[in-house]
């Protein structure tokens, strides 16, 4: 086994990037006061070639020095859009014919693993506030709910590792070989 260079990773431009076609999914992060999770997010989004990030509420934006420590520059290659009102995004890309997913604990919620994907679909992917989780009237908006099963006494993981979780498992098809 030998750790690969940058160079043998292949990776793509900032140009090849957005030129790239990119998985249908979105991110909505609603109200996230987190800018490393913010930046994560970013670090994801490029990661996984989704379409754009959507910031929302009090959710910090790009230009900020605390995002781009852990975005890394993918603040730069992904898309995104500062919208004040989650909801009305919601309702905005419901009408753009996104399928609006929460990740959240509700009493409707599907295990991520039972959830198959549709690759007809695209879809919106909801991240709640760190402590608050997804503003009820935000959920309320949502097509259905989906929850990360733990086992332990916490009740709840971190922000981005939950996107990380749950994006890898939505697009992990796109990247089989």
């Amino acid at each position: 086994m030998k750790k690969l260079s940058t160079q043998e990773l292949n990776r793509l431009s900032t140009k090849e990037f957005k030129n790239a076609p990119k998985i249908p999914l979105v991110l909505v992060l609603d109200n996230l006061r987190s800018m490393h999770n913010i930046g994560a997010a970013f670090r994801i989004a490029d990661a996984f070639l989704l379409e754009k990030i959507y910031l929302c509420g009090i959710t910090a934006q790009p230009p900020h020095r605390d995002i781009h420590k852990t975005a890394l520059g993918a603040e730069e290659t992904v898309i995104w859009e500062y919208v004040p009102d989650t909801y009305t995004l919601l309702q905005s890309l419901k009408n753009s014919g996104y399928l609006i997913v929460a990740l959240e604990q509700t009493d409707k919620s599907i295990p991520l693993q039972d959830y198959q994907t549709n690759a007809n679909n695209k879809y919106a992917l909801v991240f709640g506030n760190e402590v608050f989780g997804i503003q009820e009237e935000a959920l309320a908006a949502c097509n259905l709910a989906l929850e990360i099963p733990q086992h332990g006494t916490k009740h709840s993981l971190n922000v981005s590792v939950s996107m990380g979780i749950a994006i890898w498992e939505l697009t992990k098809d796109k990247f089989e070989s």
